[in-house]
């Protein structure tokens, strides 16, 4: 007979499980964790420090699962990089990484930690799943040897992976992942030879997992969704924002609306490198968010969300993203267009010189259309930008963006610059286009970097639309499309 101080996790599983079987909901949570950074070098430290290292940030993310727990979450996602931070080296990163075993072999590291030789991290992650009876999602590295039977061997003679791992409220294994679409400077990471598309179980629905860069790209972002048909995906990032489309929690937060779906986003906060901004993000809009660029503390986000949001009465329909702006040919008036970079990408945009109108802009095969009425007229410039074509300098991915957007100033030329605040708010907007794809992400986001949830609704016809006007001054209101099928073949997978 076990021992009862044994049995509790079980029971406490049991009873979760049986509860949110019972349940169309469940509590998620995600921490936004200010990660503890090793010292920078080129050397490999020793094992002892590199767990050391570690602890200090798993100390910080057990408080944070604990607390979870106690509020009633079934599950919690933490960020990428959350255990040992980045600007690694190759050889740097080695003492940090830990063989994960494919989770088919049934493994509790808590109970049994030198299964599969040393496992410090992955035992401590199982024991904090396991003693407080959540689901627990959490980022490390891996490390697979090969030889020269393998003609991709790295000359090091292991492959290095970028990983994220779920442990279940009895500490169990049960899901691994190798990050597929690396950012620029990961070098210290090995692309996976193949795609992978990892789901599991849970008695609250169907959950997929991917990493941060990923969530642009087909694989395994959409496939996952369109054709896994996931409830819920999981999503550690590590995401630096980028004004005026891409800060993390109007992107997450439009991606979720865009694929109908749930997103648990948790990102690292380093105001540094402009690291924040995580969320619970569902079909419907966002059900909590936090952005904070002022402080250098880590947050803890809950909320209640749908088990199976596709069975919600709320979930909202398919869309036709074209079907409006193809059935008209331009608005008439003022169309004078001019160029203007965000980024480095070229934007053709057309200046809102009034304080209502109707204005059309075209670039490729794209033509925005824009219908809006100013509160009052500021001293502010908008304009209606369009872009159709290859967005990234080494990895190039297509995009079809039509947005309504806020100038730094009255100079024309800033136009497409970042911009955090603005004064002018909109009675009403109409913004559409003539996409060429069916995944297109809509995007609101008010002054001070503010979402607007239930201020904007989509219409069946592909319409993004004001319900009552913008009750906050107006940044951007953006459709972003992504042409999966346009990109380029990937330079650095390719000679894999």
């Amino acid at each position: 007979m076990l021992p009862s101080q044994a049995l509790l996790p079980a029971v406490v599983f049991a009873l979760t499980a049986l509860q949110a079987l019972a349940s169309d909901t469940f509590i998620a949570a995600v921490y936004e964790h200010a990660v503890i950074l090793p010292d920078p070098t080129q050397e490999p430290v020793s094992p002892d420090d590199a767990l050391a290292l570690m602890d200090k940030n798993m100390d910080v993310l057990e408080g944070a699962i604990k607390e979870a727990a106690q509020k009633g979450a079934h599950i919690i996602v933490t960020p990428e990089d959350g255990i040992y931070g980045w600007q690694f080296t190759r050889e740097s990163i080695y003492p940090y990484l830990e063989d994960i075993p494919d989770p088919v072999v049934n493994w509790i590291p808590c109970t049994d930690p030198s299964r599969f030789g040393p496992a410090p991290v992955q035992e401590r992650l199982s024991c904090m799943a396991r003693n407080n009876s959540i689901y627990v999602v959490a980022n490390i590295g891996d490390k697979k040897p090969c030889n020269s039977s393998d003609p991709k061997c790295p000359s090091d003679g292991r492959y290095q992976y970028n990983t994220d791992v779920v442990f279940d409220p009895q500490g169990k294994l049960v899901a691994r992942y190798h990050k597929y679409n690396l950012f620029r400077s990961e070098t210290q990471f090995n692309y996976p030879k193949e795609p992978e598309a990892v789901t599991f179980e849970t008695p609250f629905g169907k959950f997929g997992i991917f990493t941060c860069f990923d969530i642009l790209f087909y694989e395994p972002a959409v496939v996952l969704v369109s054709k896994m048909q996931v409830d819920t995906v999981l999503f550690p990032t590590a995401w630096m924002n980028f004004l005026p489309f891409l800060t993390a929690i109007e992107f997450h937060s439009a991606w979720a609306m865009g694929m109908r779906v749930n997103l648990l986003s948790a990102n690292t906060h380093n105001t540094s490198m402009g690291m924040t901004g995580s969320g619970l993000f569902t079909p419907e809009g966002p059900a909590a968010y936090h952005y904070d660029s002022a402080t250098e503390e880590g947050h803890l986000l809950l909320a209640e969300l749908s088990t199976h949001p596709r069975l919600s009465p709320t979930y909202p329909p398919a869309i036709n993203w074209s079907l409006y702006a193809t059935s008209i040919k331009k608005f008439p008036g003022e169309n004078s267009t001019f160029s203007g970079a965000v980024r480095k990408d070229m934007f053709t945009f057309s200046e809102l010189r009034h304080e209502a109108g109707n204005y059309t802009v075209c670039q490729g095969d794209l033509c925005c259309h824009l219908v809006y009425q100013m509160s009052k007229m500021k001293d502010e410039i908008y304009v209606l930008g369009a872009f159709d074509g290859l967005h990234g300098s080494l990895i190039k991915y297509h995009w079809q963006i039509c947005t309504l957007l806020k100038c730094p100033n009255t100079n024309l030329s800033t136009c497409g610059q970042p911009v955090e605040t603005a004064q002018t708010k909109f009675e009403m907007f109409s913004l559409s286009g003539t996409f060429g794809t069916s995944y297109v992400f809509p995007e609101v986001l008010y002054s001070g970097v503010q979402l607007a949830p239930g201020e904007f609704e989509v219409l069946r016809d592909g319409r993004l639309k004001s319900k009552h006007g913008t009750s906050k001054p107006l940044i951007t209101a953006t459709l972003f499309g992504r042409l999966y099928g346009k990109d380029l073949p990937h330079p650095l997978r390719t000679s894999l």
